[in-house]
């Protein structure tokens, strides 16, 4: 069962980019990363890896960076969710968080908390 990311909403977090801006994905080239993305150490997700987090407000690839939760992608056909971390003082709309993670979320059904 996967964990309920909710309580992050909110916090502030440390996450560890693996997947910069611009990178392809591993095990799907066609897939290129529209936003950082990464991992939260020390935390576990459903896949049985840390919380992977999209970062929002970051417009070159960074390796890590402390943000803010501001939302949570339920995936409802997947074993993970993914959390969307903000850069500190920037404001996304609901609208603005679904096209800056269409490039991947698009494979599946979600849908957004806040």
């Amino acid at each position: 069962m996967k964990p309920d990311l909710r309580p992050f909403l909110g916090q502030r977090v440390n996450v560890v980019v693996d997947r910069p801006l611009g990178s392809a994905h591993p095990r799907h080239p066609d897939i290129v990363y529209g936003v950082n993305s990464g991992e939260l150490p020390g935390t576990v997700s459903g896949d049985g890896h840390p919380i992977d987090a999209y970062l929002l407000g970051w417009p070159e690839p960074v390796e890590g960076v402390w943000g803010t939760v501001i939302a949570v992608i339920v995936r409802h056909d997947d074993g993970e969710d993914k959390l969307v971390v903000a850069r500190d003082g920037t404001h996304w709309t609901d609208e603005e968080i679904a096209n800056a993670t269409r490039f991947q979320e698009r494979y599946f059904h979600g849908t957004l908390a806040r």
